[in-house]
C-alpha cells in the first residue's frame, strides 16, 4: 500500500508541472466516499488579552506571516482573526508538491515554497488559489519519494522566510542560500541574492532553515553533524562549527531568534543558546541536555526533540523533550543564572506520547499535540488515524515552576503545525477521522478550555494528508494548509 502513495506522489509530481501556470486551481482529487461535513457549532469569538506582543524584528516580514511559525520567537500565535466555522467554504489547490511553510506579502498573497519533484517557491491570489506565478528550486531525487525518505526530510525550503522587503529566503539542497523578490508584475520571482555555503557545508550536510539575527547575520543550521552557520549578508563571508557527529548533533526543525542577537536551537540531544562572537563566528552562550530514552517513537523523524524552540515573554524558552512520556521543558534565557531549568511537565500516556510539531506560545502559556503513532502517510490510511492528544501548559506566575491547564484526549493530530488566533481564542489544527473516506478536517479548539468548539471536513484521500506542514492564518481571516496534494484553504462565508 505504501509503495502505491510514494509511487503516486512522485508521479503527481511530474505531471502536474504543466499545471501549476494554469488559469484557475485544480482541486485536489478526493476520495469518492461520503464524510460529515461540518461538526459542532460556530463559535462565538473570545479574544484573549494580556499577552504580551512578540517583539517587531527589524529583519523579518512585518507581523506574524515571516515563516512556518510566525515571527523571529516562534510562538505560532497570531493577534488577528482565523475562521469562526461560519458556514465554511473549503477551496484545493493541486499541486502534486507539498506546500509546507505559507508566508504572506504585503499585499496579502501567498508565498510558498511547495516540496516535490517539481520543487519550487510560489506566489498564489488567496482568494481563489490560483498560482500567480513560481520559480524552480533544487528538486529532491526521485528515490527519495520511492524509499519514502522524503516524507520526514524538511530540507531544501521546507523552512524558509520572508524579509523585512517580501523577499523569501531559502537554504537549497544543492548549497545555496537564495534571496528572491517578486518582479514587478508580481507573477514571478527574481534572483535577488546567492550566497554560496559549499566551501562550508560537505557533501551529506543539507541546509536545514535558515533566519536572521536582531542585528540582520543570517544564521543557517544544517541536520547532518548539528552544522551551525553564520552569513555576513553584506560581504557573504560563512563561518560555521559542528557541533557533533551523527545523532548527537542532528539538527531536524528550525530555531528560535531573540531581541539581542540571542539564536536557540535544538539537536536531538541539547538545546542551546548561541550569540555571534567577536568576528561574527557562532559562539555557545550555554547548552543543556534534556531527558531523551533515545527511542525513535513512531510520530517522530529521528530520536529527540520534535520542536523548534520557542520563546516566552520574561526570559524563557521552550521545547519538548523524548523522555516517556515526553515533559514540555521550560528553561530561562539568560547567559548565567543559578537554575537553567524552570519545570518540565510530562503529557500524554506513557509509551504513546511525543510529537514533532512546534509547541503554540502565547504569553505563559504552552499547547502541545500529540503526534504518536504516525510512521509515514500510510499510518492515516484505510481508517486509521494516529493517538489523539492536545494538552495546555502554563507557567506558574512567579515564573519558578509550570502546571497543566487542560488536556484533548479526543481529537488526532497526525502532524499538524497548530496556530493560535489572539482574536478568536481558538486554536486552529487538521484532524485525521476514522472511517473508510479517510476524511481529514479543520478543526478549532477553545484554547481556555481545550474542548473541540467545530470540525469542518477539509477532503478526503491521501491527498488532504498535511504530512508535518503547518497551518497559516492570513490577514483576510481565512486559514491554509499545504497537503501531499498541494494547498487547502477555509473561510468563513
Amino acid at each position: 500500500m505504501f509503495d502505491r502513495i510514494r509511487r503516486a506522489a512522485l508521479g503527481a509530481t511530474v505531471a502536474v508541472t504543466a499545471c501549476a501556470g494554469a488559469a484557475g486551481a485544480l482541486p485536489i482529487p478526493q476520495e469518492p466516499v461520503a464524510a460529515p461535513g461540518f461538526l459542532g457549532a460556530p463559535a462565538v469569538a473570545q479574544p484573549i488579552t494580556g499577552v504580551p506582543a512578540v517583539p517587531r524584528h527589524p529583519f523579518l516580514a512585518p507581523g506574524t506571516a515571516s515563516n512556518i511559525h510566525n515571527d523571529g520567537w516562534m510562538t505560532n500565535t497570531y493577534p488577528g482573526p482565523g475562521p469562526l466555522g461560519v458556514a465554511p467554504h473549503t477551496d484545493s489547490l493541486f499541486l502534486g508538491s507539498e506546500c509546507g511553510s505559507i508566508a504572506f506579502d504585503r499585499a496579502g498573497r501567498i508565498v510558498t515554497v511547495c516540496l516535490g519533484a517539481a520543487t519550487a517557491l510560489y506566489l498564489i491570489d488567496p482568494a481563489d488559489l490560483t498560482v500567480l506565478g513560481s520559480y524552480p528550486l533544487p528538486r529532491r531525487d526521485a528515490g527519495e519519494y520511492l524509499s519514502g525518505n522524503a516524507f520526514t526530510n524538511f530540507t531544501g525550503g521546507g523552512y524558509f522566510y520572508l524579509d523585512d522587503a517580501d523577499r523569501a529566503v531559502i537554504g537549497t539542497r544543492d548549497g545555496h542560500i537564495l534571496v528572491l523578490a517578486e518582479n514587478a508584475t508580481a507573477d514571478g520571482f527574481v534572483l535577488h541574492r546567492d550566497y554560496d555555503l559549499r566551501d562550508v557545508l560537505r557533501g551529506t550536510e543539507t541546509v536545514n532553515s535558515v533566519l536572521p539575527d536582531s542585528t540582520g547575520r543570517l544564521w543557517f543550521v544544517a541536520e547532518t553533524d548539528g552544522v551551525v552557520g553564520t552569513v555576513d549578508p553584506g560581504t557573504g563571508a560563512v563561518q560555521a562549527i559542528r557541533l557533533g557527529d551523527g545523532a548527537d548533533g542532528e539538527i531536524e526543525n528550525s530555531f528560535a531568534v531573540g531581541a539581542d542577537g540571542d539564536v536557540y536551537i535544538a539537536t536531538d540531544r541539547e538545546l542551546l543558546r548561541f550569540d555571534a562572537g567577536p568576528a561574527g563566528a557562532p559562539a555557545i552562550t550555554w547548552r543543556i541536555t534534556y531527558a531523551n530514552d533515545g527511542i525513535h517513537k513512531p510520530g517522530q523523524v529521528d530520536d529527540g526533540t520534535g520542536t523548534t524552540p520557542a520563546l516566552l515573554p520574561g526570559g524563557y524558552v521552550a521545547v519538548t523533550d523524548n523522555a516517556d512520556p515526553m515533559d514540555v521543558v521550560v528553561y530561562r534565557t539568560a547567559p548565567n543564572v543559578a537554575r537553567r531549568q524552570v519545570c518540565s511537565v510530562p503529557v500524554f500516556a506513557p509509551g504513546a506520547s511525543d510529537t514533532e510539531n512546534s509547541l503554540i506560545a502565547a504569553g505563559r502559556s504552552l499547547v502541545v499535540e500529540n503526534n504518536f503513532g504516525y510512521t509515514g502517510p500510510e499510518a492515516a490510511l484505510l481508517g486509521r488515524t494516529t493517538t489523539p492528544g492536545f494538552a495546555r501548559i502554563d507557567l506558574d506566575t512567579d515564573g519558578n515552576g509550570c502546571h497543566a491547564v487542560w488536556d484533548n484526549d479526543i481529537e488526532a493530530a497526525p502532524t499538524v503545525v497548530p496556530k493560535l488566533s489572539l482574536a478568536t481564542g481558538l486554536v486552529y489544527t487538521y484532524t485525521k477521522g476514522a472511517g473508510p473516506a479517510d476524511p481529514w478536517y479543520w478543526t478549532a479548539l477553545d484554547f481556555r478550555t481545550g474542548a473541540t468548539v467545530w470540525k469542518q471536513l477539509a477532503g478526503t484521500g491521501p491527498g488532504f494528508n498535511n504530512n508535518y506542514s503547518g497551518i497559516a492564518v492570513g490577514p483576510d481571516g481565512a486559514a491554509y494548509l499545504g497537503v501531499l496534494g498541494g494547498l487547502i484553504s477555509v473561510r468563513d462565508r
